[in-house]
């Protein structure tokens, strides 16, 4: 049997990223499991027609555990087709149902079967782990949903938001992501039992005089899989379904990309507001021993990028296979599809680890609303004063050119003195004493109804969080 080490080429994703729940899914073992579960449900529907008897039926359940790799692979050597080899391996276990194995079926009848079941699995662990992450997105907007900080529009202050409206656009996303991966899990079809060509040719001349139809018989054993069939199909199910998976698992690639990043600004010591959780032995660099980089957030960026980049070979397997079946998808299928899986729940799993973990910096947040945040609440003040009579014009020009000036004294290290000139101009003193300038031009009041759409994010993800 073969064995993989460290001696030889072996996938990150076989032992460094990836839980073991989503390996096993995607290994050698469970598919050939799984790959006995569809012939099994094949010879019991052909056992209701009379092809098959009960005692070959039991026989195949009793050995749909001994999965030997090591006989297969020996096969498959001498033979090269690997489906062949694995029936081949499996009427040697049974003696007495061998013959029947497989009986009218062509490989894809029972390998898109398979995909179909392990799609669902696989699914079904990226949504238990997108909920879970969304979880924590609610948490986190629940504790900051007042707590105001600068935002940014082109890298550059703007006007203050709150954390946890920052927080409430990426769960806003991942709650869409979230009901396209539910959608798409449910969608998910097996080509069913149609043979050669989807025609069910090989069928219809088996159940001659049967009293049961191919259509019947696809039927029992779709129900016995637990899992529907595409009404038409090739010799494989349609690629389009490959195709609606990977652009389910991109999609929530895009939205933690576009969080992480983030995270990635707002780790960086000129802004410094958030931060990875970090280990009391962990190295940031083995050159500068004073770094804390984001690894996390950079090794989520960087894997939701070859999620991305594999969404295209699953649009050119759908586009390209010609007339009924190419076999050009087949070998890329082996790696796309699991890996998508394999790094979509590292990136799970890590953006979890992140958002459970990290730490808040209100004095950063404080430095930043204290050094911007006021240009912004001058806006705050050219509207109180329009409300007193003043001359929108007039006001915009002299507020205008203090800022410039505090400007260029922050740009300089200085403290921000803006306030303390505008409170002290004449033209503005004869619309609002200097205790009302200066709590108008309190940054923190000047979020609007950002907390208020927080909260109601917060009951949108509650509601989909509720239903599973």
């Amino acid at each position: 049997m073969q064995s993989f080490t460290h001696d030889t080429y072996i996938s990150p994703f076989t032992w460094r990223y990836a839980s073991n729940e989503m390996r096993t899914v995607f290994s050698e073992v469970h598919k050939r499991k799984l790959l006995r579960s569809v012939w099994i449900a094949l010879a019991k529907a052909q056992k209701q027609a009379g092809l098959v008897s009960g005692e070959q039926v039991t026989e195949l359940i009793a050995h749909k555990d001994d999965i030997d790799i090591e006989r297969a692979s020996a096969i498959e050597a001498e033979i090269r087709h690997d489906l062949m080899a694995e029936i081949k391996t499996y009427a040697e276990q049974c003696p007495k149902a061998g013959s029947i194995i497989h009986l009218g079926a062509t490989s894809m009848d029972v390998l898109d079967n398979m995909d179909a079941l392990r799609l669902k699995e696989a699914l079904s662990l990226v949504i238990d782990k997108t909920s879970t992450l969304l979880s924590l997105f609610v948490e986190k907007m629940e504790s900051y949903a007042d707590m105001p900080c600068m935002a940014f529009t082109h890298i550059q202050p703007a006007e203050p938001t709150t954390v946890g409206y920052r927080f409430a656009q990426t769960a806003q996303d991942l709650k869409e992501d979230l009901e396209q991966l539910i959608q798409t899990k449910d969608s998910v079809r097996g080509k069913g039992m149609k043979g050669a060509v989807g025609t069910s040719a090989s069928y219809t001349e088996l159940l001659k005089d049967r009293n049961i139809s191919p259509m019947e018989m696809e039927n029992l054993v779709m129900q016995a899989l637990g899992i529907k069939a595409f009404t038409a199909a090739t010799q494989v199910y349609p690629r389009k379904q490959d195709f609606r998976v990977g652009t389910a698992l991109s999609s929530l690639a895009c939205t933690l990309y576009k969080f992480f990043i983030d995270f990635r600004l707002l780790q960086s010591p000129p802004i410094g507001e958030w931060s990875e959780p970090f280990g009391a032995k962990q190295v940031g660099s083995s050159a500068m021993p004073f770094k804390r980089n984001p690894i996390n957030s950079e090794k989520i960026d960087s894997l939701c990028r070859y999620v991305s980049a594999q969404t295209d070979v699953l649009w050119q397997n759908a586009a390209s296979t010609l007339l009924e079946r190419t076999l050009d998808d087949s070998a890329n299928r082996r790696v796309v599809l699991p890996d998508m899986f394999l790094a979509i729940d590292e990136i799970l799993l890590t953006a979890q680890k992140v958002v459970k973990g990290m730490q808040i910096h209100t004095s950063g947040i404080e430095r930043n609303l204290g050094s911007y945040g006021i240009f912004a609440a001058s806006e705050r003040l050219l509207m109180e004063l329009g409300r007193k009579g003043a001359n929108r014009q007039e006001m915009h020009e002299v507020i205008r050119s203090y800022s410039l000036k505090a400007w260029a004294e922050v740009q300089e290290g200085k403290p921000n003195t803006l306030a303390e000139m505008l409170s002290e101009d004449s033209q503005i003193r004869s619309f609002l004493s200097k205790d009302e300038i200066l709590a108008t031009l309190d940054a923190t009041q000047y979020t609007g109804d950002s907390a208020e759409r927080t909260r109601l994010v917060i009951k949108e993800v509650e509601e989909i969080l509720n239903r599973g």
